[in-house]
Parts: structure tokens; sequence; C-alpha cells
């Protein structure tokens, strides 16, 4: 009988959650803090060299207000939360010569993990453009995914890492539309939402709520998984290194994750399974 098989995230959950937030601005701060409230994860991404210098007193009314090096060390370190690359500078990358964009990027990198004792592999690309010749780029300074602007509002597991889209922009008005439809559904396959933004917006538009709504709905639900960009890379990653025995009978885990799925006939009921790090099952 041949199987039908369907990956199931963390704990055999088949949703998964991820947020991702863009310029190490100082409202990163309570967006953290609504964030653990509720129990969401969060990827930061970071201009390295776009650091506001130490002391510095940004004037009445100014909305984009970028961390200094020290704030942002003491927010993003050991928070739970994932700090990704960003471009050094934010540039346009897809307008540099390509050894300018490895430069650009492997600094960032290399910075970013000097700051926070880290190994760094994700990135949101600056300004959401890139070119084929950048993803190429990126694909060689080890970067593993490299998120976009674009909004699909579905829940697609990702296949194109490097052309990363989102599920939606926190600006979109169909957030909690989306959250719902999400939140309420019982799929088959896994599913991810994908939350974008940039945290001066909700202050730009005074609208907090909006993301304080959101991860009051969609925290503390036991069927999704809360994590970073990069948990969720490396768990779709491990789960795709699986080794099926030809018929599929057969499944040997050769990574060190445990990882969840269900399998099935066409016609039969789906079985959940977990198999270990180095384990062997037969099914």
């Amino acid at each position: 009988m041949k199987h039908h098989f369907f990956m199931r995230f963390s704990e055999g959950r088949k949703k998964a959650l991820t947020l991702s937030y863009d310029d190490g601005v100082e409202q990163d701060i309570r967006l953290m803090e609504i964030l653990d409230k509720y129990g969401l994860k969060c990827t930061f991404n970071i201009n390295s060299g776009r650091f506001a210098p130490e002391g510095t007193v940004f004037s009445e009314g100014t909305i984009h207000r970028r961390m200094t090096r020290s704030q942002a060390t003491e927010l993003y370190t050991n928070s739970g939360h994932e700090v990704a690359v960003h471009g050094t500078v934010h540039p346009w990358l897809e307008t540099l010569p390509t050894p300018s964009v490895v430069l650009d990027i492997i600094n960032d990198r290399k910075e970013l993990e000097e700051q926070f004792g880290t190994i760094i592999r994700g990135m949101a690309y600056p300004y959401g453009t890139y070119s084929d010749s950048v993803v190429e780029a990126l694909r060689a300074c080890g970067i593993a995914y490299s998120r976009t602007t674009i909004q699909t509002e579905r829940f697609d597991i990702p296949t194109d890492w490097l052309r990363l889209p989102t599920t939606c922009r926190h600006k979109n008005p169909r957030l909690m539309e989306l959250a719902k439809k999400f939140a309420e559904s019982d799929p088959r396959r896994a599913q991810l939402f994908y939350l974008w933004g940039h945290s001066y917006e909700f202050e730009e538009d005074d609208n907090w709520n909006v993301i304080e709504e959101f991860a009051e709905y969609m925290g503390g639900r036991d069927d999704i998984w809360y994590a970073t960009n990069i948990e969720i890379y490396d768990y779709i990653d491990a789960y795709n290194k699986l080794m099926f025995s030809a018929d599929g009978h057969t499944i040997y885990n050769p990574t060190l994750y445990t990882i969840c799925f269900a399998s099935g006939g066409s016609s039969s009921e789906f079985i959940e399974y977990s198999i270990a790090p180095g384990q062997t099952i037969h099914i």
C-alpha cells in the first residue's frame, strides 16, 4: 500500500507561527514585551552599520529611531528571539556588483555574530529587493534563508528559502481574518503563518493594538509551534533529510532532531509518528 507522508512540526503540531521585524529600532523593545507576554517568537533583522551613536538623543517627533549598539546588545542577546542579517548599511543589493554584495552581507553577518555571540544564518532583504545574482551571493555567504516582502496571504510551507515569501505584513487589512482562518483550521498538511513588518510603524500609525490583538489571539495555543525563522528552517531541513526505503515503510533519521510526521493511505486513517535522532522505524 502506498503511503502519504505529511510533516508535523515540533511535538507533532500541524501549525507554526513566526514573525520577522526589521531595522533594530527602539520600538522593538515594546514589541518584544508584547511577544514575550503571549509566547510568540520573532526574528529581528539588523543593520550592524546603522546603529545610532551611543548617547544619541533624537529630536521630538522622530519615529524611526535606531537603537545604539549597546541597546541592541542588551535587548536581543539571549532573548529567545533570533537576530538576522539585514545588510550592513541597508543597501539596494541588486544595484551592487557581486563582490560588494558579498562584502556587505559577510560584514553584517560577522559583526552581528561577534556582537551577539552566536552563529547567524538568516536574513531579510533590505527594501525587499533582490536578483538571481544576489541570491547566489547569499548562498555563498552561508545564508540559509532570506525573507522578501511578498505577501501570499497563504500558509504554505516554504520551498525557496532564499526567496522566502510571507503570509502578510501587519499592515494588511486582512490580518485578523487570516489569523482566524489559520487558528481555526485543522489542516492535513503542515501550515506556517509568517508575519512581518517594522515596529516603528505601530508608533507611526498609533496602532499598537494591532499587534497586541494579534499576539493575544494567536498565543497560548497547544496546536501552534511558536518559533523563530531559523528554528523553522532547521526543522524543515531536518525533515527533508529523513531517509526512506523504496516502499516507504522503513525510515531512518540521520539528523539531531526528533522529527514528527503523519502517514497513511488514501482511504485509511492517518497515524502520527515521531522518530528520534539516529533511529530507524518500520511502519
